[in-house]
């Protein structure tokens, strides 16, 4: 069929149909497509239409916290219900707002000032026309904007991204709780060595993942209100016999947000860099932890469960990959990418102020995404595992020349007690052991050679790999 002109526009200049013409939505990114389900959540948090209803939120708390305490001469506390109509205008906050925003930023060409108009065309139907001059009275946009970007990513951490990683820490725990007991060999340097349980090992997991929770829940979220150079210049020329330190240490923590003192024009983001780096390493652990499960199934220390009706690959129909935890692998390496660069861009600015934070901190949302997204995976995919005991207690049985550590250890100990004939325990042991299995009778045998005392001698001979776990069940206490 010939091309119309109408058709033409629809069309790349390679010829294919263009599909951002169409009129469904099609996103660019994997976050607002494929995964768009599984960070929903964030998206009221630290979407660009939820920052800018927090810099609504912002501003009209700022004409409600002037107004409450005098500040500005001539503008007396408003009423009850004046400002029940003020903080309407934030939890009214819809798709319309979006669109009406985007028209005045149109025409102002700054998305700060587009808030500032928006509330100011709201005033005359609350009866406070008159404090329309108040709206974003002696701000610069960074006092909005940080304060904004504070309430949302503290918002995000606090109410979606923690628990889910909590909630992860806590399936983890289980495991370990339900398989204290149940002994696995370990591998050192890839190497068979001292058998463990797969309870304790979990354990050391849900550990390390903890503390760095417990951190990223003490993050001080701070914020300022100073004006264009961090100095009240603005606020003292207007209203010069205010506390505008007062008032502003007042607003920030009324917030919910700590006060930053010594700013310049922007508050300078030392807290964001701390946050991303601790969410960067708990991001790292949980990548550590994606690597080793994904190898036990490989030797099959876990089965995994097969999903009704799914495949595994299109040509193998034996196959049930572990994708999961490739997933978040790969979603876990995004994610530190991004929380790393923007630790090292919010750091810096020049001089008082340059516009790379701004930029930076609209990939926030994005670096959050991956990595709840990946947290997601990861609790999925430990869900779909079970654990091959049979599999684990082989392994074991076949690797007997592990016990090699205990019996040079009970031979250095009975030397210390003064039994004769326990020289050079551990260069006996070597030559029994190294680079060769050893089965049963034959480590045995051996333990029967060395002249050890009866009690010394009757405790090896009762020791096989699968029991020589130390305390390691024990240990799984620790994260009560």
């Amino acid at each position: 069929m010939p091309e119309t002109a109408a058709t033409a526009d629809t069309r790349t200049p390679s010829g294919r149909l263009a599909l951002a013409a169409s009129p469904e939505k099609i996103a660019l990114g994997p976050l607002d497509g494929r995964y768009q389900s599984a960070v929903a959540p964030l998206v009221d948090y630290l979407s660009e239409a939820a920052l800018n209803r927090d810099r609504v939120a912002v501003e009209v708390e700022w004409l409600i916290h002037l107004t409450s305490n005098n500040v500005l001469p001539g503008a007396g506390p408003l009423t009850a219900a004046q400002q029940d109509q003020l903080r309407a205008i934030v939890t009214e906050f819809n798709a319309g707002s979006v669109a009406e925003l985007a028209d005045i930023e149109a025409v102002t060409v700054h998305d700060v000032k587009a808030v500032e108009y928006y509330i100011g065309r709201r005033l005359p139907a609350i009866g406070i026309e008159n404090l329309t001059a108040m709206v974003h009275f002696g701000c610069t946009s960074e006092d909005i904007n940080n304060l904004s970007y504070a309430l949302g990513v503290k918002g995000a951490v606090e109410d979606v991204w923690l628990p889910a990683a909590r909630a992860l820490v806590t399936q983890i725990s289980r495991m370990a709780e339900d398989n204290r007991a149940v002994p696995m060999l370990s591998r050192t340097h890839g190497q068979p060595a001292t058998p463990t349980t797969l309870g304790k090992e979990l354990a050391v997991i849900a550990h390390r993942l903890t503390r760095q929770l417990d951190r990223i829940a003490r993050t001080e979220y701070l914020g300022k209100i100073n004006g264009a150079t961090g100095t009240y210049a603005a606020h003292v020329a207007s209203v010069p016999g205010a506390d505008w330190q007062q008032v502003a240490k007042s607003f920030v923590e009324g917030l919910g947000l700590t006060w930053n003192p010594l700013t310049t024009q922007i508050e300078s983001h030392d807290w964001q860099a701390e946050l991303y780096a601790d969410v960067a390493r708990f991001n790292r652990i949980l990548h550590n932890v994606c690597t080793d499960i994904w190898s036990y199934i490989s030797i099959g220390y876990f089965a995994q469960i097969p999903v009704a009706g799914a495949t595994g690959s299109s040509t193998m129909p034996h196959k049930v990959n572990p994708i999961r935890f490739e997933n978040a692998e790969a979603n876990l390496e995004i994610s530190n990418g991004l929380l790393d660069t923007l630790g090292a861009t919010l750091v810096t600015s020049r001089w008082q102020r340059d516009l790379t934070d701004s930029s930076s901190q609209r990939n926030i949302g994005v670096a959050f995404g991956h990595s709840l997204l990946a947290i997601s995976n990861v609790a999925k995919g430990l869900e779909r595992l079970d654990v091959a005991e049979d599999v684990l207690a082989g392994d074991l049985d076949t690797n007997w020349e592990v016990l090699g550590e205990a019996i040079q250890m009970v031979m250095r100990a009975e030397a210390i007690a003064g039994v004769e004939g326990m020289e050079n325990p551990y260069e006996r042991l070597k030559d029994l052991t190294r680079g060769q299995r050893v089965d049963a009778a034959r480590m045995q045998e051996f333990v029967q050679s060395l002249g050890l005392s009866p009690e010394a001698e009757a405790r090896l001979l009762a020791l096989t790999p699968g029991r020589y776990t130390g305390i390691a069940d024990q240990l799984v206490n620790h994260l009560k």
